[in-house]
């Protein structure tokens, strides 16, 4: 709990100025005012985060984190659970898709094990197990108060390490089957919203299990009542161990200073956890894309984001976000190389 307070006091607000003075910046350049569009946003969120950004190597990790999920005892998945400790080992050996996706921006992949209901033995994989997959959160909270609070301080361990090594521009992923149930959980508690609103197929779930999928969402709420306004309830009731440690990396992204894209639907999840715990926190977050997850849009919209990226992607595993990374560097591009109308001696009014 105290690594998990240490890095919530840490949390300010982006830095305004430095945001306004890099949109004035931005307005002159060689183009009319806007024309580039996103990439203009995301130039003056970053500027609001860190303008060393700018004259810095940029450096860029995907934390990959894996649990598994006792829901799924209820039959509410396609794919058996013990294909989550097959995927994390394949993620970590560079063979899934966020391994291609990031081999090709350039970027690191570090997995680590928070949640599998096996053991792994696989040295590309760190060993931080909370414990062996959560609970069924039907019959009970998903997990104690303390595990909620471990899974999101391993994120934080995680992303403060990494930023300890240079790596200043940083993104969320996950592995776990099961894990769209409670995503969908969290935001029909925080959204106040009925399950099927923000419950999809995740893995091609079948139509009759989708239908099980969404009352078992709201049996476990109903069961364990979750507060909307305590994100640690939320998280230990009806979340996922993988789900605490990426909101845990946002935090600590956003206590050091550091961007850190949010990939989709269960990556979401993971934000809204984050910004419950400190608003500020959504400052520091760069929406990647919009997950073709049914929830995703809907999850994204009670946030208050807007994805960038519509490529109708739904993999998970971080690769929407490995995806946006050239995205990101080219609007830090865009700012280094690009002239201004005032350099050129022409003034525009």
């Amino acid at each position: 709990m105290n690594l998990l307070n240490e890095t919530l006091t840490k949390i300010t607000e982006p830095n305004k100025l430095n945001m306004e003075d890099t949109q004035k910046y931005v307005d002159g350049l060689l183009k009319p005012v806007g024309s580039l569009g996103v990439l203009e946003d995301i130039a003056t969120q970053i500027a609001g985060i860190s303008k060393d950004i700018f004259s810095a190597e940029i450096k860029k990790a995907v934390l990959v984190f894996a649990g598994d999920h006792g829901i799924c005892e209820e039959g509410i998945t396609s794919a058996p659970q013990p294909v989550t400790a097959l995927m994390t080992n394949f993620i970590a050996e560079g063979k899934s898709g966020v391994g291609a996706i990031s081999k090709q921006a350039g970027a690191t992949v570090l997995v680590t094990d928070v949640g599998v209901n096996a053991e792994l033995n696989n040295q590309k994989v760190r060993n931080k197990k909370v414990r062996y997959g959560t609970a069924n959160m039907t019959k009970g909270s998903a997990m104690t108060k303390d595990e909620a609070i471990k899974s999101l301080e391993v994120g934080i361990e995680i992303a403060n390490e990494m930023i300890d090594k240079g790596y200043n521009l940083l993104a969320t992923g996950e592995m776990g089957i099961g894990n769209t149930t409670p995503s969908s959980a969290i935001f029909s508690v925080f959204g106040n919203i009925s399950p099927e609103e923000v419950t999809g197929i995740g893995a091609n779930l079948a139509e009759d299990k989708l239908r099980k999928k969404s009352d078992v969402i709201r049996q476990a709420i109903e069961i364990n009542r979750p507060d909307p306004n305590d994100s640690l309830d939320v998280l230990m009731k009806v979340g996922g161990l993988e789900i605490g440690a990426m909101a845990g990396v946002m935090l600590a992204g956003a206590s050091r200073k550091v961007p850190v894209l949010i990939d989709g639907f269960i990556s979401s999840a993971a934000a809204a956890l984050a910004v419950k715990f400190n608003p500020e926190v959504r400052g520091y977050l760069i929406c990647s894309h919009s997950s073709a997850e049914k929830g995703a849009l809907k999850g994204l919209e009670i946030m208050g984001f807007k994805p960038y990226l519509h490529m109708d992607m739904r993999l998970g595993e971080g690769s929407g976000a490995a995806l946006a990374f050239n995205i990101v560097e080219a609007a830090i591009s865009m700012y280094n190389e690009m002239g201004t109308y005032a350099q050129a001696g022409i003034e525009v009014v």
